[in-house]
């Protein structure tokens, strides 16, 4: 039962953003920034749920849970990538509707063709390589046990199995943390713009219902299920259902 309903729920999320992708690039009247952006999320929801699902489903089909420590790392890798990315992502996309919204006479000679490239570019480079930097610490550390109470690698659960200290991994991690902070603050702030601009124009409000509350739906999701997710990992109760925190890790996933 559990391995029809998560095979569904993958067979849903490749199609609904396969179908996506297709019809932005497909439709030339869609090859706008706000698209684009939709269009790199989307990819983006592929390239994390790739990371989860195909080898959990291998798990439930074979009644085993056996990663590699070369597989548990690339996994962290491209699921905590994935994470970043988003974030960054919305961050871009929250700023392409302040722009559009607010300053509607300037918003083509900002958001010219090089800059939504670039912007592309820096959403999704920049976590690739944050991530590998901490990746890379992470691959040398020497462990003491081999079991993650978890349905996935992530990269606490490797630092708790570490021999020697880890004061150097967690700077970085916090370092990190703060970075992906400061873009939730970024749309936050972005927000606080477009809420106040179209408190001075109630006539307006329904455009601001139709492209920035998915949005900002989206940003509360992520942020909340992966606070949540990092917050438990590190400091959570053994009390709680497993079924739970199950349901949390792999929440923002979906």
């Amino acid at each position: 039962m559990l391995f029809a309903l998560t095979l569904l729920c993958y067979t849903v999320i490749i199609l609904v953003n396969v179908a996506l992708i297709a019809t932005i690039i497909l439709e030339e009247k869609l090859h706008k920034p706000m698209y684009i952006f939709l269009c790199n999320l989307c990819f983006n929801s592929l390239y994390g749920t790739a990371a989860f699902h195909p080898k959990f489903l291998f798990d439930l089909l074979s009644g085993t849970q056996v990663i590699s420590y070369a597989g548990c790392l690339l996994q962290v890798f491209f699921i905590y990538s994935y994470a970043a990315t988003d974030f960054s992502i919305l961050a871009v996309m929250s700023y392409d509707r302040y722009l559009a919204i607010c300053h509607p006479l300037e918003y083509h000679s900002i958001m010219t063709k090089q800059r939504v490239i670039l912007l592309v570019c820096f959403s999704r480079l920049v976590p690739l390589i944050s991530q590998a930097v901490v990746m890379i610490m992470t691959s040398k550390l020497t462990l003491c046990g081999f079991q993650i109470d978890k349905l996935y690698c992530d990269n606490w659960s490797i630092l708790k199995l570490s021999c020697y200290s880890i004061t150097l991994n967690n700077i970085v991690g916090f370092i990190f943390i703060l970075v992906y902070t400061g873009n939730a603050l970024f749309v936050l702030c972005s927000y606080i713009q477009l809420v106040k601009f179209f408190l001075k124009y109630p006539q307006r409000r329904r455009k601001f219902l139709q492209t920035c509350l998915p949005h900002l739906i989206c940003l509360i999701n992520v942020s909340v299920t992966l606070l949540f997710d990092l917050m438990y990992a590190r400091y959570g109760s053994e009390s709680m259902p497993q079924s739970l925190k199950n349901f949390m890790a792999i929440q923002f996933l979906i």
